[in-house]
């Protein structure tokens, strides 16, 4: 006997939770330096994914701390002397970020928006 629905790859199920939870993450630099460069973007974009997929059970608090903290340490290692002359001390993002909810935007329409920001010059 075949389903009555077909099931959607996007939704993710649990024991007990059927989710389907994505966040639009933006972080700033510390007292909003001009750190980057076009080679520590590219490095970014492959590091930290903005348009997250997260499960219910994790807090987004947590979830950002813990993306801030990773991508902090491999930006340092990887970027030592350009982000030591810029003076950032110990503390590469600022306290603040932006969450987004996509609450049922289609995430092709997301995705392009991301893709389509400016960079910083």
């Amino acid at each position: 006997m075949p389903p009555r629905w077909e099931p959607n790859p996007d939704i993710r199920t649990g024991r007990h939770v059927v989710h389907h939870l994505h966040v639009h993450l933006v972080f700033v630099t510390r007292y909003r330096r001009t750190v980057f460069d076009d080679e520590m973007l590219t490095r970014c974009e492959e590091i930290v994914h903005l348009l997250v997929h997260y499960p219910p059970k994790v807090a987004l608090s947590n979830l950002v701390n813990s993306l801030k903290g990773v991508s902090s340490r491999r930006l340092r290692q990887e970027f030592t002397g350009r982000i030591n002359r810029i003076g950032m001390g110990s503390v590469f993002w600022s306290r603040s970020c932006f969450a987004g909810s996509c609450g049922g935007a289609p995430l092709t329409v997301i995705r392009q928006y991301i893709e389509g920001q400016k960079q910083p010059t």
